[in-house]
């Protein structure tokens, strides 16, 4: 039997295609569809699995997440797969050259088998990209407010401009890795990383490897820049050419993470929004 957690409402519902794209790509085997919006929590239903039922996974990055979170602790020997059909894919895109993809499958084992935890507000949260904080969690938030009235796909570009042109409020912050802190007085971003890519295709902490076997996140910091060089720069992380500016631009290894602002901020894990944060703190060891 092969199991389909599927997400119809992913990619502003265009997801709802992956479905019939899905009894294509099994014809002959047994199928069974589990919508995630109805089930409150994935581990439930995987209790019940067999050892050599299947499972694949349908939809984006906050699909793939909260699965994940629901089973971690159950540490399932069934082999997992990622159908991806969401919109940012940052995933997708930071492990394709880690696997071997067939048909759009992404096979999961080796992926979830030790993952980071982030705590913020005294709740524990996996995290299979990163987390975002500063401008990216701003810009989730935005994007959050227009999904609710619109059903319009949301340009997450055009919410960053316009929040570094004043609607975003940097503040100061303190971020410590591994014991040693450091001060920042205006802080943009704080993202802590397992993957590369965060934000639909940035590429905000290029050499991060999220197999690496020493458990070490990466931590990018945008520091101390004025509004027109943030936005001169901002641009090149796309390409993760924004690592030269070294004076703006802060990126270190370690275990465990913390990371302070001086005011409430929104925070985004894997796309997922928190609003009102002061800090989070990350352990992977």
């Amino acid at each position: 039997m092969i199991y389909v957690f599927w997400n119809k409402l992913a990619n502003n519902g265009k997801a709802a295609e992956a479905k019939t794209e899905l009894e294509k790509l099994f014809e002959g085997k047994q199928l069974t569809f589990l919508d995630v919006i109805e089930i409150k929590n994935a581990a439930d239903s995987c209790r019940e699995f067999n050892s050599d039922d299947e499972i694949v996974v349908a939809g984006g990055d906050g699909t793939l997440s909260r699965f994940v979170n629901d089973i971690y602790e159950l540490k399932l020997q069934n082999k997992i797969y990622f159908y991806s059909c969401g919109t940012g894919n940052d995933f997708v895109n930071d492990v394709r050259e880690k696997c071997e993809i067939k048909n759009n499958l992404i096979p999961m084992n080796e992926f979830i088998k030790s993952l980071p935890v982030v705590t913020i507000n005294g709740e524990k949260h996996y995290f299979i990209n990163g987390i975002g904080y500063g401008i990216d969690g701003y810009c989730c938030e935005e994007g959050d407010k227009l999904r609710a009235v619109s059903d319009k796909p949301v340009n997450y570009a055009g919410i960053a401009i316009k929040g570094m042109l004043g609607k975003f409020k940097p503040c100061g912050g303190t971020v410590t890795i591994d014991g040693v802190s450091t001060r920042y007085k205006k802080i943009w971003l704080a993202p802590t990383m397992i993957g590369r890519f965060f934000g639909g295709g940035m590429k905000i902490t290029p050499e991060q490897n999220r197999l690496n076997e020493e458990h070490l996140v990466s931590n990018c910091v945008f520091h101390d820049s004025s509004m027109l060089k943030t936005l001169m720069v901002f641009p090149k992380i796309f390409k993760g050419e924004h690592v030269s500016h070294k004076d703006i631009i802060e990126i270190k290894t370690g275990h465990e993470v913390k990371v302070e602002f001086d005011k409430p901020c929104a925070l985004q894990i894997d796309g997922e929004t928190y609003i009102g944060v002061t800090s989070y703190s990350v352990s992977y060891n």
